[in-house]
């Protein structure tokens, strides 16, 4: 199967060409389009070879995460095409195994409003596997976790933990990890990670000014 990968959740935007074996990335572009050409190019496949559209869901940057979707879905109505969703939280600890991580690592990820997404995650020889389910924790409480040893990891963690370590998820390990799923889902159906709920002010009515 060949798959393209965007992870546009962190300030490190990228996109990718994966299939068994092979991995082809483009790095830090705004353009999400220049981007998918890059990494088409190396590759050396065309849009029509693709088989599949791996999305980072978050959580991170709402505005990113939306147009990577936005994107996957324009897609899947020109082509039949499969689409993938996978947790960028999965993605950091899998990139931090990559780069060397061992153990257990406790990802996090800005929340905003002084919070942070936190998800734990214990590195085998298989991959990360999730030993606290992802949520929103307090400021508080990741400062006792690293006063505690423990290791963080995360795209701007050491803005707030400088005893953390800075991880990017990248496309290239989100789509070895798409690899490995087949749990598709439809475009209308994919959703960014986002633990809050989503609220909207109702407008007051017009008023006449006479």
């Amino acid at each position: 199967m060949k798959i393209l990968a965007f992870e546009f959740s962190s300030p490190q935007r990228s996109v990718a060409v994966a299939q068994p074996g092979e991995f082809h990335e483009a790095l830090g572009s705004n353009e999400p389009f220049a981007m998918i050409d890059e990494a088409l190019r190396d590759a050396k496949l065309e849009r029509e070879q693709i088989d599949c559209i791996a999305v980072g869901l978050g959580p991170g940057s709402y505005t990113g995460i939306r147009s990577a979707i936005s994107i996957a879905q324009g897609w899947q109505l020109a082509r039949p095409i499969r689409l993938l969703g996978v947790s960028s939280a999965e993605a950091i600890a899998a990139q931090a195994q990559a780069e060397g991580a061992t153990g257990r690592v406790q990802v996090i990820v800005d929340a905003q409003r002084g919070e942070f997404y936190l998800a734990g995650y214990e590195l085998t020889a298989n991959g990360p596997r999730e030993v606290e389910p992802l949520r929103i924790v307090s400021a508080a409480e990741v400062t006792q976790r690293a006063t505690a040893g423990e290791t963080l990891v995360g795209p701007e963690v050491t803005t707030w933990f400088p005893t953390g370590k800075t991880i990017f998820p990248r496309a290239a390990i989100l789509g070895r990890l798409a690899l490995t799923r087949t749990n598709f889902i439809s475009g209308e159906k994919m959703e960014p990670i986002y633990l809050r709920e989503t609220t909207f002010v109702k407008a007051p009515p017009p008023r006449n000014i006479g």
